[in-house]
């Protein structure tokens, strides 16, 4: 079973994603995860992603897909890949579907965690007390709130037709949203 889970930046993607992950036994591909290992690392790449998230943007396509590309084709992943923040663009939304079927695997379901604005702040100040993530500074989110409810309509609208496509209020309790996510699921 292979899933995406789309939201804002502190809509609890990472929060269902591990849920999911100790459920189904299966991988989380967080991009955040992957590009803040990149930036702990100091690579080249990770030089490349410091300045775009603090400039609120998000980062390039090809250094996103190639982080990625390694994971969807790894063999004992296949089948179990839990998507937190992928794809973000339609450009990576293709990509994904190339590798998947390159891999002879697909997409399961497609979950959107709708939240507003006040609510994401909330949690981010909360987050960034409990949890110091670096990249939780307040006006950066809602620079990277506005860009992502900016470019990653175009690919909900493309995931939307799909009948697998459940849109779920991102704003109520932790264990409300799991149930949902599980009803849908047949967990």
């Amino acid at each position: 079973m292979n899933i995406i889970l789309f939201g804002p930046p502190g809509a609890g993607k990472g929060t269902q994603a591990k849920y999911l992950v100790n459920k189904i036994d299966g991988f989380q591909i967080s991009t955040g995860d992957l590009l803040r290992e990149e930036i702990k690392k100091n690579t080249e790449i990770g030089k490349k992603i410091i300045n775009n998230m603090n400039d609120g943007k998000f980062v390039s396509d090809e250094i996103v897909n190639d982080l990625i590309k390694n994971i969807i084709l790894d063999p004992r992943k296949k089948n179990k890949l839990i998507f937190d923040g992928y794809p973000r663009s339609i450009s990576q939304a293709k990509n994904l579907n190339y590798l998947l079927s390159e891999s002879n695997q697909k997409i399961d379901s497609v979950f959107f965690l709708n939240v507003d604005k006040e609510i994401i702040i909330k949690r981010i100040k909360k987050r960034k007390i409990l949890e110091k993530r670096s990249d939780d500074d307040l006006e950066t989110i809602l620079k990277r709130y506005d860009t992502y409810m900016k470019t990653t309509k175009p690919v909900l609208d493309f995931y939307s037709k799909n009948f697998s496509f459940h849109e779920i209020d991102g704003g109520q309790e932790i264990s409300q949203i799991t149930k949902e996510i599980e009803a849908f699921l047949n967990l």
